[in-house]
């Protein structure tokens, strides 16, 4: 027993002596340095829509549309029609490469009395690539591409709430089984779910017809994935997405909505290599994710920057927008989407339109950057076509 104590007392000892190895580090300091969240397939939270792009990247909350499989698909469950598709294309980085674009297929059914189902299909395209050996001689030609296949099933559980469930299929082949180096790459594959929920009601406000909603999404919740049989597999974009939105209508014609989400990543912060002041010695401050499981991360992703509660802070993501609705014919959009300059730097305003035309939805959004002068999202634009059938619409 005295051996056991003096063996923990040692332990503590150094475990002790390496803290204070970097205690003039601070938090702080860390925190102002850029240490990005990477995942493997951040294609799936490319915003695939025009609606949501024009208004600063959101839809957790927003009126429930076609694309909502996107956004929450518990908002599927209180739509207005009985199905729909939609259609959506963007062009992708075109001022870096002219290759790039996400297309995006998606849609709905209504099930019984409270059920609906819903599906989307994902595809990415990064145009043409030509592999090179070691020696810079040609190996091979092949267009990387990813793409995502889910489904998903949304039930109103009350008045004002319902909830939904989605399972996804992800592949992303991204070399086409070319070697790397000396090792031989395979597509990464992947299966991951969603668990969402979405809250709306119907309000007063001064004396006019108003609604508030909030919603949730728990994206991609699924296994690592990687290339080679040798490489470490890296985390999927598990995301929370949380939102709100109030909507007023004017009058009988005009309606605005006002809208915002706060999304973060649910995967380990990587930690950051500093140097022993004393030794001389680089010592790993934070995590390795490659050693941390996929349910492990999502839990410690709440409180393991090495910067404290601060960084943790840097990597919420923040989009807010507004949209105001003409007749329910048309609609002008904006807003705007901050990501902190230490964890990608994303900032740009957006805007859209839409016009429908009895049950055709037409909606364009286009993005302006306010960060760096040479942003590669400068001049991106989406499109999308969307046709929601109702049974009032037959009838009328």
């Amino acid at each position: 027993m005295r051996k056991l104590a003096n063996l923990i007392l040692i332990t503590n000892i150094l475990l002790l002596l390496s803290q204070t190895a970097y205690s003039q580090i601070s938090t702080d300091e860390l925190a102002g340095q850029v240490n990005t969240v990477t995942s493997a397939v951040p294609f799936l939270t490319i915003t695939p829509d025009s609606r949501g792009g024009s208004m600063g990247e959101v839809g957790a909350a927003t009126a429930p549309d076609v694309n909502s499989q996107h956004w929450n698909p518990a908002k599927y469950a209180f739509i207005d029609g009985d199905f729909g598709v939609g259609i959506s294309y963007s062009p992708w980085l075109r001022t870096l490469i002219d290759d790039i674009s996400l297309a995006y297929l998606s849609g709905y059914k209504k099930v019984g009395t409270h059920g609906t189902i819903g599906a989307s299909l994902r595809y990415f395209s990064l145009g043409n690539i030509i592999f090179t050996n070691i020696n810079g001689e040609p190996s091979g030609e092949h267009n990387p591409n990813e793409l995502a296949v889910d489904i998903s099933y949304a039930l109103k559980l009350s008045k004002d709430f319902s909830g939904a469930v989605a399972m996804r299929y992800i592949s992303s082949n991204l070399t086409g089984g070319n070697f790397i180096g000396e090792t031989e790459s395979h597509p990464g594959r992947a299966v991951a779910a969603d668990i969402s929920g979405y809250y709306n009601k119907a309000i007063k406000l001064n004396g006019q017809d108003a609604k508030i909603a909030a919603g949730f999404n728990i994206q991609n919740i699924g296994n690592k994935i990687s290339y080679t049989d040798e490489a470490e597999a890296s985390f999927l974009p598990i995301n929370l997405k949380l939102g709100s939105s109030l909507t007023y209508a004017i009058d009988a014609y005009n309606q605005l909505t006002a809208t915002f989400d706060f999304n973060k990543l649910l995967i380990p912060t990587p930690g950051k290599t500093v140097t022993d002041p004393d030794t001389g010695e680089d010592i790993l401050i934070g995590n390795n994710p490659s050693e941390i499981g996929v349910a492990e991360g999502i839990f410690m992703s709440f409180n393991d920057a090495p910067g404290g509660m601060k960084e943790e802070l840097h990597e919420v993501t923040i989009g807010g927008g507004f949209e105001y609705l003409y007749n329910q014919s048309f609609a002008i959009r904006g807003g705007y989407f901050h990501e902190h300059e230490t964890k990608g730097n994303r900032k740009y305003f957006t805007l859209g339109l839409g016009v429908k035309y009895t049950a055709l939805f037409l909606d364009f959004s286009y993005l302006i950057p306010t960060a760096g002068k040479l942003n590669p999202l400068a001049n991106t634009v989406r499109f999308s076509i969307l046709y929601n059938f109702s049974t009032k619409a037959q009838k009328e």
